[in-house]
């Protein structure tokens, strides 16, 4: 005799929003800290990324300082959907007192390989969707540092992992 058991996992906006919570609360803390980004602006990326995380179009997103070019402090979320997350860590850690003067703000997103694969139009749909209009633009250089994974954030086993950009 043997038993077969299938399971069906479905991830909403809903899951997507609980997890992108905790990205707004990582980056209310580095606003806290910083002073950026502004409570309007972390409202906004909190909801870009619920939107492309739940579609399955958000690869990673990074927020951070740089100073000459090169990264001296970030927080970077990259997307997990396959349903292998299953720690959900409580948000925070986020670095303190760290000099930031004379640093330029910036957040950094790549789209996943769904994206990729989408027809021109439906792409166009999707950036409409999003409260925040981005232009391309190359992607940070880290500067004299390590990124630390610390943290995921999930629900129904899909989410974001959580990196840390540390200066040395």
């Amino acid at each position: 005799m043997s038993y077969s058991i299938t399971e069906t996992r479905t991830f909403t906006i809903s899951h997507a929003r609980y997890v992108t919570s905790k990205i707004a609360a990582d980056l209310d803390l580095m606003r806290a800290y910083y002073g950026w980004p502004s409570a309007d602006d972390i409202t906004q990326y909190a909801e870009e990324a619920a939107i492309l995380l739940n579609g399955r179009y958000l690869q990673s997103v990074e927020y951070g300082f740089k100073r000459n070019g090169k990264v001296i402090l970030a927080l970077k979320y990259i997307a997990r959907s396959d349903g292998t997350l299953q720690g959900d860590d409580r948000p925070g850690r986020v670095p303190f007192g760290l000099d930031v003067s004379g640093a330029s703000r910036y957040s950094y997103l790549c789209h996943s390989d769904s994206f990729s694969r989408l027809d021109s139009g439906q792409k166009a749909d999707i950036e409409a969707s999003l409260p925040i209009s981005r232009t391309g633009s190359p992607a940070p250089e880290t500067g004299n540092g390590y990124w630390d994974q610390s943290r995921s954030y999930s629900s129904n086993g899909e989410g974001v992992v959580r990196n840390i950009f540390r200066p040395l």
